[in-house]
């Protein structure tokens, strides 16, 4: 591997990580509110399943020579963040949650089913056991999407409207392309975030118009660039900072 492939694969591997980490603590929130009994568990579930793919990932980055899984996910500002913005975003609202929940996990099941093939075998290992775990949150998402759409009432369909059209921004900025498209695809570690986008419109259009949403020309949309390179909603560093808080009382404990 070339240095510059490996700088390749190093930033790829932040981008997911820290999209599961945030995701997965946004996710959290919803532990014991949610509307129901068994969303209360279905989203606590999900960031369980979200946290453990991102120790996952530190992982692999700890064995490319970066810092323990701890010390990265405790330890860094926003700055050093890699995260899209989408996974930031506060989520007081149900209808965003569960909005949001199918557009970024449709993502995630694409993702992972491309790294499937990657040339770098212990995340195309990674990648064949998360996606099994991944199927059932789509499964969740989709089933919701339905529900409260086409088979829902009117104030259920407008408010995830509501949700998608103020997500969508936000959903296409999970393609924010790296400064290593090239070095990936010549290394066979990940074909692009390009293609990722547009297996990720082939399956995510269909339902939400088969639901009973409207959407917009996506090519007119502006995505919502910037977390990959560090710049990230007013969100995000108070997470990091609720997220940590228990780490930094003293970093050096053993648990």
């Amino acid at each position: 591997m070339t240095a510059d492939h490996r700088a390749a694969l190093e930033d790829l591997l932040f981008r997911m990580a820290d999209d599961a980490l945030i995701y997965g603590h946004r996710n959290s929130e919803w532990t014991g509110l949610a509307p129901i009994l068994e969303e209360d568990i279905a989203f606590s579930s999900i960031a369980q399943d979200k946290l453990g793919h991102a120790l996952a990932l530190y992982h692999l980055l700890s064995d490319l020579g970066n810092p323990d899984p701890d010390t990265l996910a405790f330890t860094r500002d926003e700055q050093q963040f890699r995260c899209c913005h989408l996974v930031e975003l506060p989520t007081q609202d149900y209808a965003v949650a569960l909005m949001r929940h199918a557009l970024f996990d449709y993502a995630e099941q694409n993702r992972y089913a491309l790294l499937e093939q990657s040339t770098y075998q212990p995340l195309a290992d990674l990648a064949r056991k998360v996606r099994g775990e991944i199927k059932y949150h789509v499964f969740h998402a989709s089933t919701w999407l339905r529900l409260l759409g086409n088979e829902g009432t009117d104030e259920s369909r407008m408010r995830m409207q509501a949700a998608l059209d103020m997500l969508l921004p936000y959903a296409l900025g999970i393609f924010e392309p790296s400064p290593y498209e090239q070095e990936l695809r010549s290394a066979g570690i990940f074909p692009g975030e390009e293609e990722l986008k547009q297996r990720w419109l082939e399956d995510v259009v269909p339902l939400l118009e088969s639901a009973g949403y409207r959407l917009p020309a996506i090519e007119t949309i502006e995505p919502a660039y910037g977390g990959r390179r560090g710049y990230h909603t007013e969100h995000l560093q108070p997470l990091i900072e609720e997220m940590t808080v228990v780490f930094r009382i003293d970093p050096d404990a053993e648990w």
